[in-house]
C-alpha cells in the first residue's frame, strides 16, 4: 500500500515538474523579445528599415497608415509572425487575399527593407520584426512618438485566409465586440481605445461605412442619427449611393482635419459626432471609452504615451521566438 502511495506521489511530482518546465519555457520565450536584439547580430538592421520607410513615407505620407495597419492585421491573426505577408499558393488562399485584407498596402516597403537586410545580414532579421520596426518608424515620421521595439520575433509559415474571420474587428463592430476581440489577444479595453487612435491617419473605403449613409435603421433606408448632419452630407458627396449595385469604391480620410498627421483629432472628431466608421463612433456611447477619449483630446501627450505602450504590447501577441518559427529570406514565401 505504501509502495502504491509512493508511486502516486512520484507520478504527481513528475506531472508538476513537466508543467513547471512548460511554464518556464513559455516565460523564457516571451523574455527572448528584447530591445536591441540585433545590436550584435545585425547592427544596421533598424537603420535599414528606417531608411526604407523614410523613403516611402516622404514620397507618399499615406504609406505610414498602411504600414501601421499591416502590423496590426498581422498580429491579430496567428500573432505577430508575418503571416500576413505570405502570398497565396495554388493550394492555399493566404491572409492577404481575405476580404478584410485586400485593401492592405505597403508590402513593397517591407520587401525593399528585407532585400537590403538579406544583403547586409543573410538569414538574420525576421519579416515579423521588420513589420514591427516599420510601423514604429512610420508613426514617428508623421508625428507619433518614437518608441523602443523589443525584437527577436521569428516568422511563421502558415497563412490561411479563413482565419481572418473573427480575429479582425469589422468596421461595424460594437464596443462589446471590440473588447472581446482585443481581449482575446490579451489587450485591455483601454488598449483598444488607444490603438483605435491609429485611425487618425489613413483612409477608409466608402463601402466600409456607406450603410451609415444610405442603409441605416430597421428599414435599411435611413441615415445614422449619431452622425453630425453636416459631416453626413459631405460624405454623401464623396461616396455616392452604391447600395443598389456595384460601383466605384472611393476612399475618405479617417480624420478629415489632419489626415496625414498622427494627433488626437480622431478623438476630437468622435466627440463632435464625426467618427467615420460605426466602430469609431460607437466608442462614445461607452462611458469608460468616452472618458478616455475626452482625456486624450485634453492631453495629447497622454495619448502618445498610451499608444506607444499599447503598440509594444500588441507587438508581443503570439510571438514565435527562440527555436520556434523560422527566418524567411523572402517575406512573401514560406521557407
Amino acid at each position: 500500500m505504501e509502495a502504491r502511495r509512493s508511486r502516486g506521489r512520484a507520478a504527481r511530482l513528475r506531472v508538476a515538474l513537466v508543467w513547471a518546465v512548460v511554464m518556464a519555457t513559455a516565460a523564457m520565450s516571451r523574455a527572448q523579445l528584447q530591445v536591441g536584439f540585433y545590436d550584435t547580430l545585425c547592427p544596421a538592421a533598424e537603420i535599414i528599415v528606417q531608411e526604407e520607410v523614410s523613403k516611402a513615407v516622404s514620397g507618399n505620407p499615406g504609406v505610414a497608415a498602411s504600414l501601421v495597419r499591416l502590423h496590426f492585421h498581422d498580429c491579430f491573426v496567428r500573432g505577430c509572425d508575418a503571416s500576413v505577408l505570405l502570398d497565396s499558393t495554388p493550394g492555399n488562399q493566404a491572409e492577404k487575399d481575405a476580404p478584410p485584407n485586400t485593401s492592405l498596402r505597403g508590402f513593397e516597403v517591407i520587401d525593399s527593407a528585407k532585400t537590403r537586410l538579406e544583403q547586409a545580414c543573410f538569414g538574420v532579421v525576421s519579416c515579423a520584426d521588420v513589420l514591427a520596426f516599420a510601423a514604429r518608424d512610420a508613426l514617428a515620421l508623421v508625428g507619433g512618438n518614437s518608441y523602443q521595439v523589443p525584437s527577436g520575433r521569428r516568422d511563421g509559415n502558415v497563412s490561411v485566409a479563413q482565419e481572418t474571420s473573427g480575429n479582425l474587428p469589422p468596421p461595424t463592430a460594437s464596443v462589446s465586440q471590440l473588447n472581446q476581440i482585443f481581449g482575446s489577444k490579451g489587450l485591455t479595453p483601454s488598449d483598444m481605445v488607444a490603438l483605435s487612435g491609429a485611425h487618425t491617419i489613413g483612409n477608409a473605403h466608402c463601402s466600409s461605412f456607406d450603410s451609415r449613409l444610405y442603409a441605416y435603421g430597421p428599414n435599411g433606408a435611413g441615415q445614422d442619427p449619431s452622425m453630425d448632419p453636416s459631416y453626413l452630407a459631405a460624405l454623401t458627396q464623396q461616396c455616392p449611393n452604391q447600395q443598389g449595385g456595384p460601383g466605384p469604391d472611393g476612399t475618405v480620410a479617417m480624420d478629415p482635419v489632419t489626415p496625414t498627421a498622427f494627433d488626437t483629432n480622431y478623438y476630437a472628431s468622435i466627440v463632435a459626432k464625426r467618427g467615420l466608421l460605426a466602430s469609431d463612433q460607437a466608442l462614445l456611447a461607452d462611458p469608460a471609452a468616452a472618458s478616455q477619449i475626452v482625456g486624450y483630446t485634453n492631453s495629447p501627450d497622454t495619448f502618445q504615451a498610451d499608444f506607444a505602450a499599447a503598440m509594444v504590447k500588441m507587438g508581443a501577441i503570439g510571438v514565435l521566438t527562440g527555436a520556434a518559427g523560422t527566418i524567411r529570406t523572402n517575406c512573401r514565401v514560406a521557407s
